[in-house]
This record gives structure tokens, C-alpha cells and sequence, in this order.
């Protein structure tokens, strides 16, 4: 089959965009415009960051819950958004498990982190330890773990694929990472406000009941993904047993946060009748 809901980001006020749809068993649904075409990802860059942690996590180079960061903070506080520290500046804001303070700085920390415990360069390590094994030969790392990722629509259903039936993880670990890390914590979701709680994941931000949000109405509350500042997306629905990507050229605002929700309300459609 092909998702002729896809279609609908030809109506995206963008220059460019790609989008695309995966099962679990790596079957792509379909795919429309340029799924070869490589965008720069934002923080679309930091779930691909974050699975490499884990697979550090999971060969015994790091512990999640081993001082990183600033002082009281832990690998797991980085990959939670509960470090404390600021969104883009290497300054402590509150004391580390009290608020989700989205941190672009968190992740920097984290990739030193791994960098010096695995004594890899952080982005040579997310090559060898995610980006190789999966087939992403179009994806790069160059600069911040946090943003600076460069990838296709092909390429992320691969990944998108590898975390719903995962093989370089063990599945338990992908579960943990698609849980409420410190719940009940408040804190501003990106572009869309205060939310409380806002809930988040290890490097996945999780849907649960939050209002307004960039994903769809009909999305399950285990919905997880994240989206990035550069206009791109990447969503996880384990109920509806997909994942859907789409990447563009223009950056996130009104236009996404309006276009969007429905776009995925229309692929849970299509695919559920």
C-alpha cells in the first residue's frame, strides 16, 4: 500500500519536505517527495544522540544513573531533561530531578560524557554505535549532539523501524526509554507552553495527555518522538504500530503547529479506516 495521506505536505507552506511511514517490521508504508534528500534535523538530532547512550548504557561504558553533568545530576537527568541546567548555556537553573528544563546544554554534556568514557569522539561513537549498523549512510553528526544532526527521510525509518522491533537494543531498554522518567514533573515544552506534567522519556519526549501538542488528536498517549526547530519530526505511535517522519526546510512555527496534528490525524486515519 501507499499512503496517499502523505501527499498532504504538498499543501506545507515549505520549500522543501519530505515525509515517510514504517511499521514495526520495517515495512515502509510509503514515502513522498524527496526521501533521499538530506535535511538538517535540529533537535530531531537528539533520540539518534540518545540511542547511542544507551547502547553505551547497554556495552557498560556508562551507567544511567552515574554522576554526568552538573552537580546531583546523573545520565539519566541528562536524557530526561532533569539536570537542571539551561536551554542553551552551560548554567545550573534548578536543582537536578525538580523541573524539565529542555536543555540543548544537557546533551552537549552528555555526549562529552560518553566521549570521554568510551574514549570515542561523541559522533564517531553514534556512527559506529547506531548510525553503521542501521544502514544511515546519509546521516552525519557534525558539532552538537543536541542539534546539529543532518539525515534523510529514508534513512530515519530505518531508525524508526530499529525502535519499535529493536536489535541493536535490548527491547527492555527501549521500554525504559519510552517511559515517564520523573514523573509528575512540570516544566515549557518547546513552541507549545507550560505543561504540567511534562512528561519525557530518555531522549524521547512522550505524548501522554498534553494539550496543545505537535502530534495528532487521535495519537495514543504512548505516542514518543520529538520534533526539531529546522521543521522536522519524528513520532512512535506503539498502538498504532507506526512511526512516521517528515523533515522540511523551513522552520517550525505557526505553520507546523497548525499543519501538523492533522496530517497525522490523517495517516491514523488512512491506516485505520
Amino acid at each position: 500500500m501507499s499512503l496517499q495521506s502523505l501527499a498532504l505536505i504538498e499543501n506545507w507552506p515549505v520549500p522543501t519536505a519530505a515525509a515517510g511511514v514504517v511499521r514495526a517490521d520495517g515495512t515502509v508504508l510509503g514515502t513522498h517527495g524527496p526521501a533521499g534528500h538530506r535535511f538538517p534535523l535540529a533537535s530531531v538530532t537528539k533520540p539518534l544522540a540518545a540511542y547511542a547512550v544507551l547502547v553505551a548504557y547497554e556495552e557498560g561504558a556508562v551507567e544511567l544513573d552515574e554522576p554526568a553533568g552538573p552537580p546531583g545530576s546523573t545520565v539519566r537527568h541528562l536524557l530526561a531533561h532533569t539536570s537542571g541546567l539551561a536551554f542553551d548555556e552551560h548554567r545550573v537553573m534548578a536543582p537536578a530531578g525538580e523541573r524539565r528544563l529542555y536543555s540543548n546544554a544537557g546533551f552537549e554534556q552528555l555526549g562529552d560524557h560518553v566521549a570521554k568514557a568510551t574514549e570515542i569522539p561523541f559522533a564517531e561513537y553514534v556512527r559506529q554505535a547506531v548510525l553503521e549498523p542501521l544502514g544511515m549512510a546519509a546521516t552525519s553528526l557534525e558539532g552538537s549532539p543536541a542539534k546539529d544532526g543532518v539525515s534523510t527521510v529514508e534513512d530515519l525509518l530505518r531508525f524508526a523501524a530499529e525502535v519499535q522491533a529493536p536489535a541493536l537494543l535490548d527491547p527492555r531498554t527501549v521500554a525504559e526509554a519510552m517511559s515517564v522518567q520523573y514523573p509528575g514533573t512540570k516544566g515549557v515544552l518547546p513552541g507549545y507552553g507550560h505543561q504540567n506534567p511534562n512528561d519525557w522519556g530518555l531522549g524521547f519526549e512522550i505524548r501522554d495527555s498534553k494539550s496543545p501538542h505537535w502530534t495528532g488528536s487521535s495519537s495514543s498517549p504512548r505516542t514518543f518522538g520529538h520534533f526539531g526547530q529546522s521543521g522536522t519530526f519524528v513520532w512512535i505511535d506503539p498502538e498504532a504500530g507506526v512511526s512516521c517522519v517528515a523533515l522540511t526546510d523551513r522552520a517550525f512555527g505557526p505553520w507546523a503547529i497548525d499543519a501538523w496534528p492533522s496530517f497525522t490525524d490523517a495517516i491514523l486515519r488512512e491506516l485505520h479506516g
